[in-house]
């Protein structure tokens, strides 16, 4: 059985985006699902628009989703002379011609064909002239058709009539897109193509050049693209973000290769996936053929269920890198990886994010003299009444031998039965006095975190305010 070799192929003209993403993600699956090659190809061919910063983005974004690909990354611009080899061995073997027609001329040819109901395309007028100069064509079969089993939609035939003889080389000498990708994937023995449907209309045409040049065509297959929630084109203000954007925003690498997964691509009515369970169940036939919804909401969803998932240690790291890019190395040191890994847990069943956890966290990791309150909290909870209460909770803290959960517990019952009051009545003053706000996790668990010295200084001064 022949190993199956994908491949993905950006272009460097602007950074990895979600749909881009999907693509990638699509291909690598095809071909780890049946312990095949990925590959990586970067199409850098206009010169004038791709930039090293694009580049490096793109292959950024590849390994933070772990999108590892097989052998050297090619670039596109590296094998100009190899396209044009080919592109001489066509001329050689009568599949390929020389054109003068100008693009006045051109545009001639399809204006005359639409008054009269054909197809607007060149018209061969130089297919027979034995030029030696000028643009190189393909000379295309005028009769037939050119057909394919495509891997998501099914059978795709075009009449040859329909299709043009299309440039090979410009007049500059540059070989074109469609030649360019038919060299590299042949050369790169990639045997399955998987791309976003606005690829379609592509393929006849270089199915046409693999048989002009008696190579083994590879499978196609074009998944729909995504759709905003308007249902029109997925675009910023959809969440149409570059791939590493949403690394910033904190989202978890798993997190969006399982929702982008699940935008087009289906396993029953499961909806979270590790990356070995997709390699495990990934086809082709389970690619939708209609085009996905892209929803926000969703995403974050997917992406708090790993978060709640993840452990504690690793979330903790991630904490400590974000809150470097904030703050800077030197004042992000004062935190210790511990003291997040510590908070992790209490924060992770409501955190949608990194970045909603490490706002969440920011009362547990900061010393008490410089715990921001909440004014319209304080102004509410902290009245006098309330902080002759907190001042007794203190000093019944301060006289426990041991701090532990149990012995919160306990001390806060006596309190509540020596007062004779509800645990609401003190439970929000208690809140804003030790975390500035009136919303955190359980307040055994979170003085537990906090410590007894922490907890008890956080108090005395509420007391004082």
């Amino acid at each position: 059985m022949t190993k199956i070799i994908s491949r993905f192929a950006p272009s460097p003209t602007g950074f990895l985006h979600i749909g881009g993403a999907r693509t990638a993600l699509f291909s690598w699956l095809l071909a780890r699902a049946a312990g095949g090659e990925f590959r990586l190809r970067i199409e850098d061919t206009d010169r004038e628009r791709s930039t090293q910063e694009a580049t490096d983005a793109i292959i950024d974004s590849m390994k933070w989703l772990g999108l590892e690909h097989d052998g050297e990354i090619v670039f596109q611009s590296s094998r100009v002379d190899r396209h044009n080899e080919v592109i001489d061995q066509l001329l050689e073997n009568g599949h390929a011609y020389y054109c003068q027609c100008s693009k006045e001329d051109v545009d001639a040819m399809r204006e005359k064909a639409m008054k009269e109901g054909r197809k607007p395309k060149y018209d061969g007028t130089c297919r027979e002239k034995g030029l030696t100069e000028g643009v190189v064509r393909l000379k295309a079969p005028q009769q037939g058709t050119t057909g394919f089993i495509d891997m998501v939609k099914g059978p795709i035939n075009i009449e040859n009539i329909e299709m043009d003889d299309m440039i090979l080389r410009r007049s500059d000498g540059t070989p074109t897109y469609n030649l360019a990708v038919v060299v590299d994937d042949h050369d790169m023995g990639v045997n399955r193509v998987l791309r976003g449907d606005d690829h379609v209309n592509n393929t006849p045409r270089q199915i046409l050049i693999y048989r002009a040049m008696g190579w083994d065509v590879p499978q196609f297959g074009h998944v729909p693209m995504i759709l905003g929630p308007d249902k029109k084109k997925l675009s910023k203000r959809h969440g149409a973000l570059s791939v590493m954007e949403y690394e910033k925003m904190g989202y978890l690498p798993e997190a969006v290769t399982n929702y982008l997964a699940r935008l087009g691509w289906s396993h029953g009515d499961q909806e979270l996936f590790t990356m070995d369970e997709m390699v495990e169940l990934f086809s082709t036939e389970h690619l939708g053929n209609s085009p996905s919804v892209f929803d926000l909401k969703k995403f974050e969803w997917v992406n708090g269920q790993y978060m709640q998932k993840a452990d504690p240690e690793r979330l903790a790291e991630l904490l400590c890198d974000f809150l470097a890019r904030e703050v800077g190395e030197e004042e992000a040191a004062t935190v210790s990886k511990a003291d997040f890994a510590a908070v992790a847990p209490l924060l992770q069943p409501r955190a949608k994010s990194l970045v909603d956890m490490l706002e969440q966290a920011r009362p547990f990791i900061v010393d008490a003299g410089f715990l921001p309150y909440d004014e319209k909290a304080v102004k509410k909870f902290l009245t006098a009444e309330s902080k002759l209460l907190l001042q007794d909770i203190a000093e019944r803290l301060e006289a426990l031998d041991e701090f532990s959960e149990k012995a919160l517990e306990d001390v806060h019952r006596k309190f509540l039965e020596d007062k004779d009051i509800k645990f609401k009545v003190i439970a929000q003053p208690i809140r804003v006095a030790i975390m500035g706000k009136t919303q955190s996790p359980g307040l055994f668990e979170t003085m537990m975190v906090l410590g007894k010295e922490q907890t008890l200084a956080r108090m005395k001064r509420a007391v004082e305010l």
